[in-house]
């Protein structure tokens, strides 16, 4: 009998686990079946397994999200989207989903498509793929990372960073996309090109602007946001915080914008249109039918822009030049189209940038051309897989990184296994 096939798994995230769980109980099953089976083992370099599913969604855990359509689910990846098409046809939310609940996980979908576990708790998610990985029997080694990888005629060698080597048949490298990851340089060393990392969801920092001072916490439902100079626009909610803007409208737009406003160093003009459901001549025939109608009363008194919070909108009004205690009788011609070009294309100085914890993201990594897909397979180091955001793929907020991060795990860990026809060692 050949001996058992040992598969080393580096990275004790999302992806790692899911790719371990997957390869394990690939193994499990073709043991039983007669065929070879093997020994799988994960290592993490620090203490803390699936770090980002424990803080994901606000410690939630936005598992993934509603879209069980391939072609309709990757037009959510700024990066990464062609390729994933083949993936998610084989391994997509809908799968996700069965995934969990089979092992006792209910999954619930909010409003706006996002999916988290019903019981509103990342450590449901987290003792859960733990779990499983026991129970398939991976061996989760903590506080060890890889220092070194070679390949030879017999698989792999991995150094350590406790000074020990091992021997495996197949790795995976699923250590994220951060610029410190380890899983990079070793993809390197081994031939692989890596687009630059730079921060794909972030919040913008606005400084001093009289519209958002003391006015953190306040959102409005609907926005479209869009930087000057470029062709890029995104809907959703915006939400007011200490140091400029966040909220769904502003992550997709900093998703979509990453590599360019990385170049322009963060520095740029943030134009909102707060009633995106209009053009600008209806906004004015609006606010001129609101004076109208309302011509004794002080201009601040109420927003006759849907979605537009009081609090927000009376600062609009003082942007637009018109007097907090102005009537409505008193505003010409010419502060309603001030007013207007305030609710329809309101300009934000941004000078920085924040990291939104929640959905800490990066684009770059491996190189897409340099994989294989169907496996997840180097295309340059027989018996090397890669999974999650090590590889240049990253998605818009609302679950859509994690699914990327199952999907390329479960495509991986089948094929390490030997399920789906990866190349021979």
């Amino acid at each position: 009998m050949a001996a058992q096939k040992s598969i080393v798994v580096v990275g004790g995230g999302a992806a790692g686990f899911f790719a371990a769980i997957t390869a394990a109980e690939t193994l499990r099953a073709g043991a039983a079946e007669g065929r070879d089976g093997g020994t799988v083992t994960l290592y993490e370099a620090t203490a803390h397994l699936l770090a980002k599913v424990r803080i994901s969604g606000g410690g939630r855990c936005n598992v993934t999200h509603a879209f069980f359509e391939p072609r309709e689910l990757v037009k959510k990846y700024p990066r990464g989207g062609r390729e994933l098409i083949g993936a998610f046809s084989r391994f997509q939310p809908r799968d996700t989903v069965a995934w969990f609940e089979s092992r006792g996980v209910e999954l619930k979908t909010e409003s706006d498509g996002r999916m988290f576990p019903v019981t509103d708790d990342s450590a449901t998610i987290v003792a859960c793929l733990q779990r499983a990985a026991a129970d398939a029997g991976v061996r989760v080694v903590t506080g060890v990372g890889v220092k070194t990888l070679s390949k030879h005629a017999a698989g792999f060698e991995l150094e350590l960073t406790t000074g020990e080597s091992i021997s495996a048949d197949r790795v995976l490298i699923a250590t994220g996309g951060n610029k410190s990851s380890a899983g990079l340089a070793v993809a390197r060393a081994l031939g692989h090109e890596i687009e630059p990392a730079v921060p794909s969801l972030f919040t913008f920092n606005i400084a001093k602007d009289a519209r958002l001072e003391g006015l953190a916490g306040v959102a409005i439902e609907r926005v479209e946001t869009s930087v000057r100079g470029m062709r890029l626009k995104e809907r959703g909610p915006l939400l007011v915080t200490h140091w400029g803007v966040s909220g769904p409208g502003i992550l997709k737009l900093s998703a979509w914008g990453a590599r360019d406003l990385a170049a322009m160093d963060y520095k740029f003009t943030l134009v909102v249109n707060f009633a995106p459901e209009h053009s600008r001549e209806m906004l004015v025939k609006e606010l001129a039918a609101a004076r109208e109608k309302n011509l004794k009363k002080q201009v601040t008194t109420w927003s006759p822009v849907a979605g537009v919070p009081q609090r927000f909108w009376e600062r609009l009004v003082v942007a637009a030049g018109i007097g907090a205690t102005t009537p409505w009788t008193n505003v010409g011609n010419a502060g309603i189209a001030a007013l207007a070009a305030q609710v329809g294309a309101a300009e934000f100085a941004v000078s920085g940038k924040s990291t939104n914890k929640d959905e800490f993201v990066t684009c770059g990594g491996v190189r897409l051309r340099e994989v294989e897909f169907r496996t997840m397979e180097s295309r340059l180091c027989p018996g090397l897989h890669f999974a999650g955001e090590v590889l240049d793929i990253d998605g818009v907020t609302g679950g859509f990184n994690f699914q990327a991060a199952w999907t390329t795990g479960w495509l991986a860990g089948r094929a390490m296994a030997g399920a789906d026809g990866a190349q021979s060692v």
